[in-house]
C-alpha cells in the first residue's frame, strides 16, 4: 500500500534526480543557454568582491531595454528571489501586501517573513479579478503580480494591467511585477507596467537558462526603494557573484533569435501538455506563458505520493500555491519525457480517483 508523504514544500523534490525519474517538478529549463553566456567570464578578476548595487557595465546594459532608465535604476540580486526577499524586507512589518491566488509557493512565506500581512483576490480562471483588487488594494502598501503566472501559466491581459497601473498610481501603492517570465509568451509581446510605483523584478534564470547561476535583479524609478534595498543587500548577501554577472552580460549578447527559438519549443511542449491532460480527463488551464500547467486533482496528495513512490515520477502539491484541489507540472522537459510521463499519470489513474 502507498504510504502518503508528508511533504512540507517542494524543497522536499527540488534537485531530485535519477535514472528513470520523471520530473514535472522545479520549472528549471532544460535547454542550453546561449554560447555567448560562456565568453565573458574573468576568474582573476572575478573573485573579488564587488558592488553591492551589482556591476555598472551589466546595470547600464539592462538600462538599454528599460526606456527612460539608467544604471542607477537597478539592484543585481541573488536570483529574483532575494531582489522580492529584499524589497519586502526593506519596508517594514505590519503592513498589507495584495496577493493574486493561486500564487508561487515562495510569495506567502517571502511576505510573511518580512513581518507584512498577505491579503488574498482569488484568481477568476486563473486571471486577476479587477474588480475584488479594487476592493481590497486601497488598504495595502503594495500588490504583487507574476505574468506570466507560476503556476498558472495564465498571462494578464494588458487592458487589465493597464488598469492595475492607474488605480495603483492614484492611490500611491506600489505595484511588485515578478516578470521572470516576460520573454516566454506565446500569445503576445510582454507589456511593461511602469510608473514611479512600479518595482520589476527579473532574472536570468528562465530566459536565458541560468538558473543556478542565481543572477537576478530589480528596477525601480524611486530612489528610496533602490537605497533601502541595496543597504539590506550590504549587511546580508553582499554582492552578487561576479562570475554571474559576468556570465549574465554575455548572454545578453546574443542574437534575439535565441528567444524566438525558445518560445517556438515553449510552445510545442505546452500543446502537447495540455493536450494530454485533457485527453486523460484533467480540467485545466490552457497556458499562454511560462512553463506550467496547473489540473484540477482529487486526493492530490494521495495522487502525487502514489506517483513519486510507485512510478518515480514528480509532481507539486496545489497546496503549495494556494490551490489545495490541484497539482502543479512543470513542462521543462523534452516531449519524449512528457510523453512517458503522461503514460505513467495514466497507469497511477487507474488505483486513485483524481478526476
Amino acid at each position: 500500500m502507498t504510504k502518503i508523504l508528508k511533504l512540507k514544500s517542494p524543497a522536499d523534490f527540488i534537485g531530485k534526480q535519477g535514472p528513470g525519474v520523471i520530473s514535472f517538478g522545479s520549472g528549471q529549463p532544460d535547454l542550453p543557454p546561449p554560447k555567448e553566456t560562456f565568453e565573458g567570464v574573468d576568474l582573476t578578476r572575478d573573485l573579488r568582491y564587488g558592488l553591492i548595487q551589482g556591476e555598472i557595465k551589466l546595470r547600464e546594459k539592462l538600462a538599454h531595454e528599460y526606456p527612460g532608465s539608467t544604471a542607477e535604476n537597478f539592484v543585481i540580486t541573488n536570483g529574483a528571489s532575494e531582489a522580492l526577499d529584499l524589497i519586502f524586507r526593506s519596508w517594514g512589518k505590519g503592513q498589507k501586501v495584495l496577493l493574486p491566488r493561486p500564487y508561487y509557493y515562495s510569495y506567502l512565506p517571502i511576505i510573511q517573513m518580512a513581518g507584512m500581512v498577505p491579503v488574498f483576490t482569488d484568481l477568476i480562471d486563473g486571471r486577476i479579478d479587477i474588480e475584488d483588487f479594487k476592493k481590497k488594494i486601497g488598504k495595502c502598501k503594495a500588490v504583487l503580480i507574476n505574468s506570466p503566472s507560476n503556476p498558472t501559466g495564465r498571462v494578464e491581459a494588458i487592458e487589465t494591467l493597464k488598469t492595475i497601473e492607474k488605480v495603483t498610481q492614484k492611490l500611491g501603492v506600489y505595484v511588485v511585477s515578478d516578470e521572470v517570465y516576460k520573454d516566454l509568451i506565446y500569445e503576445r509581446e510582454n507589456y511593461h507596467i511602469h510608473g514611479n510605483h512600479v518595482i520589476t523584478v527579473n532574472s536570468f534564470s528562465k530566459t536565458y537558462c541560468m538558473c543556478g547561476v542565481r543572477v537576478g535583479y530589480l528596477w525601480s524609478s524611486d530612489k528610496s526603494v533602490v537605497e533601502g534595498v541595496c543597504e539590506m543587500k550590504t549587511h546580508t548577501s553582499m554582492n552578487t557573484n561576479l562570475v554571474g554577472q559576468d556570465m549574465a552580460l554575455s548572454a545578453m549578447k546574443a542574437p534575439k533569435e535565441y528567444i524566438h527559438r525558445q518560445q517556438k519549443i515553449w510552445r510545442q511542449r505546452r500543446d502537447y501538455i495540455y493536450e494530454g491532460l485533457l485527453n486523460l480527463g484533467f480540467d485545466l488551464w490552457k497556458p499562454e506563458g511560462a512553463f506550467y500547467v496547473l489540473p484540477k486533482c482529487k486526493n492530490a496528495r494521495k495522487f502525487l505520493s502514489l506517483l513519486y513512490q510507485d512510478y518515480q515520477v514528480i509532481t507539486y502539491l496545489g497546496e503549495w500555491f494556494g490551490a489545495p484541489d490541484r497539482i502543479r507540472l512543470s513542462y521543462a522537459l523534452d516531449i519524449k519525457q512528457i510523453e512517458e510521463g503522461l503514460g505513467r499519470i495514466q497507469e497511477a489513474m487507474k488505483k486513485v480517483n483524481v478526476l
